[in-house]
This record gives structure tokens, sequence and C-alpha cells, in this order.
């Protein structure tokens, strides 16, 4: 069966979930120090961090197309009609968390890696970081609640409730495990968000409705 353009949009979804892994993964390299198992993600995308200029290289497919990927997932969901408007809310929930992600960390990275958060600049990050935290927990649920019921998408339920796992795992252990494993919990939080939107992506290249 032929692919239609909106369908294969959905592809930008898992080049996104690759770029940030690459990211991830190498930006590192760059950084003399980083402990990964200790510091967080976005200390590697930090202005002063010396891996600055390798995250952005390595990530900016992430940057355009997760939220890209987001947009056309929503324009076909609610072009189609597909499953509730519950399950339809949830989506464009979780698609306005890609752009405020997208804008927000770009316009407000953090200043210094590390350190006390004290600027303007970074408290605005954190406010960014609660506002994407608080989104992608509200949309999660939603499509958790919306896949399970008649009608819903129960394939789409299940990855939300793994999502969420993760999110809850990245936010429990930040608070409960020792700070030189602070970097292992919280790379479950970034990860859920990065993966649910390479899922969504290849349900939209699928053209899945079940």
């Amino acid at each position: 069966m032929k692919k239609k353009l909106i369908n294969l949009s959905g592809l930008t979804g898992v080049i996104s979930l690759i770029s940030y892994a690459l990211a991830v993964i190498f930006a590192p390299l760059a950084y003399p120090g980083y402990n990964w198992m200790a510091q967080a993600v976005s200390d590697l995308s930090a202005e002063t961090a010396p891996s600055r200029l390798l995250w952005n290289q390595l990530a900016a497919a992430y940057n355009v197309c997760s939220p890209v990927c987001m947009m056309c997932v929503s324009i076909f969901v609610s072009d189609k009609k597909v499953s509730t408007k519950l399950f339809r809310l949830g989506i464009y929930l979780f698609a306005i968390m890609n752009w405020i992600s997208a804008i927000g960390y770009r316009m407000f990275p953090l200043t210094d890696s590390g350190k006390e958060i004290s600027t303007f600049q970074e408290k605005m990050h954190i406010v960014i970081t609660i506002a994407v935290v608080l989104l992608s927990i509200s949309s999660l649920t939603i499509l958790i609640v919306a896949g399970f019921k008649k009608n819903g998408m129960k394939g789409i339920g299940i990855w939300a409730s793994i999502a969420l796992a993760m999110m809850l795992i990245g936010a429990i252990g930040k608070s409960a495990v020792s700070p030189d494993y602070f970097g292992i919990v919280e790379r479950f939080s970034v990860f859920a968000a990065v993966g649910f939107n390479a899922v969504l992506g290849a349900y939209l290249f699928m053209d899945s409705k079940s």
C-alpha cells in the first residue's frame, strides 16, 4: 500500500529518537570529566559546556523532527477523527509539550553545567522543565485512560503506560538514589518522552488505528 506524505512524516519521530540517543551517547566525549551516571543530560548542552557544539550537531535532527512528528500526528488524528475526543486531547497535549520543549530549551539553556540555579535564564529553564513534565504526565495519563476505553487504541495505551512508568522512575529515583546515580534515573525520564514520540511516529507511518 502506497504511503501518503502524512504517513511518511511519522518517520521523523524515529529519526528524532536516533538523533537524541546519538547526542546523549557521544556528546560526553567532548566533555572531559563528564560523569553520565551522576550528571544530567542537560549539562551536555549548557552554554559553557565544552560538549555544547557536538551536542547541537548530533541533536539537530531531534530539535526539528520531534515537534514536526507530533504536529503531523495531531493533524492526522484530527482529520481522521481517530479514536475518541479524549484520546485526541491527549495527543494534542503531548504535541504542545514537544513544542514547549523545542522552543523553551533553546531560549533558556542552562548557563553552566552542574552549578546551582541562580540566574533568570536558569530559573526559566526550570520553569520550562516543570511545564514539560506536567504536560507529559497529563497527556500520557489521558492516553492511558482513553486507550483502554471502548473504541480506544489499546496499543498506544500500553506504550503510554510504559512511558509514564519510566517518567515516574526518573522522578522518584532522583530523590531516592544517591547523587552519584542521579544521571541514570534522570535518563529514564528524558527517554520516556522521546521514545513515546517515536512510537506515535511509527503508528502514523503504519497508519494503524487499532
